[in-house]
């Protein structure tokens, strides 16, 4: 049977990767919006590479599995009660990052009887929690040879003030336009420097990472009426949709899927091209020194573009 494009394109990736490095396991990042199937996608390559004729030894982790305790979201919320970006898991701050780097030494150094987090998003009534490491979860038997880690906003940098006041002022006062956005759901932009303070504590995480995988849907056209990002709600709403079409209707309304989608447009638009540019403080004007932190994954890593469909249109190296 033919491998989808995108798994064949993603494999293909890894193992020319994998041919250039001595150094195992490879850390592979993958990044893709809501909706655009990357759980799916990562658990296909997985399958595909641990298969003949590959027979790779090949580890899976979400960073949603990586989120706080039930009672670490409680606590974030109400220590920041007017956030509404941390009312609830998704965002950077929402993530129990120090757990994500000993995952992470732990593999680099082949430790024996690592058990991977598990978080239960149906806990608390939808809240969710993380399981006990009991045993029960997935052990990781070294030697590994790739590990990839999924999720929506993976490789994300913080960006300077100075960008951030440029971008509030330009592109995401377009995009709250565009996409009907209100600041009690997406935050004000002491809100947005919150999160991005949060997220300077995932650069050492992302610094672990040797290639990284971008699966995003092809751009709207300069100048379009319609947001590049309004593909993130129907891919979203079709996923509700069809889990509510196979439970008896359980799940969320319309007018909820694009609350909740609401909620994670600041990432995409404050923090996504750190992808491909990584984080960088100018100077303050006094002195010629400055602060920067660039992603080791530039010059191996792969865009894959695809339609509405989640059909692939193109790949590029970058």
């Amino acid at each position: 049977m033919a491998l989808p494009p995108a798994v064949q394109h993603i494999s293909t990736h890894i193992l020319d990767q994998l041919s250039k490095s001595a150094v195992r396991p490879l850390l592979v990042a993958l990044q893709g919006p809501q909706g655009s199937g990357k759980s799916f996608l990562t658990d296909l390559v997985r399958t595909h590479l641990s298969g003949p004729p590959h027979t790779l030894n090949v580890v899976v982790l979400s960073i949603d599995d990586l989120y706080l305790t039930h009672d670490g979201l409680v606590s974030l919320s109400q220590r920041f009660p007017n956030n509404p970006l941390w009312r609830g898991r998704g965002q950077p701050g929402t993530h129990d990052v120090e757990l994500g780097l000993k995952i992470l030494m732990s593999l680099k150094e082949e430790r024996k009887g690592l058990e991977l987090p598990r978080f239960d998003k149906s806990l608390f009534n939808g809240e969710g929690d993380r399981l006990p490491s009991d045993g029960t979860g997935t052990i990781v038997h070294p030697p590994v040879d790739v590990f990839i880690m999924e999720g929506w906003f993976i490789g994300f940098y913080p960006v300077n003030l100075q960008e951030l006041e440029t971008k509030w002022e330009g592109i995401w006062a377009e995009e709250r336009r565009l996409l009907d956005l209100d600041e009690t759901v997406v935050g004000s932009k002491e809100d947005i420097i919150a999160v991005n303070e949060a997220l300077k504590g995932y650069v050492d995480m992302w610094a672990f990472f040797d290639t990284f995988i971008k699966k995003l849907e092809a751009a709207s056209s300069p100048g379009s009426s319609i947001s590049s990002l309004s593909m993130i709600y129907k891919w979203r709403l079709e996923q509700e949709q069809y889990m509510k079409a196979r439970n008896g209707g359980k799940g969320m309304s319309d007018a909820a899927v694009k609350l909740f989608v609401d909620r994670y447009i600041p990432g995409y638009v404050f923090f996504a091209d750190g992808i491909f540019k990584g984080y960088i403080v100018p100077s303050d004007g006094k002195t010629m020194s400055r602060t920067a932190a660039y992603p080791q994954w530039l010059g191996r890593s792969l865009r894959v573009y695809i339609d509405e469909r989640r059909n692939v249109v193109g790949v590029e190296n970058f």
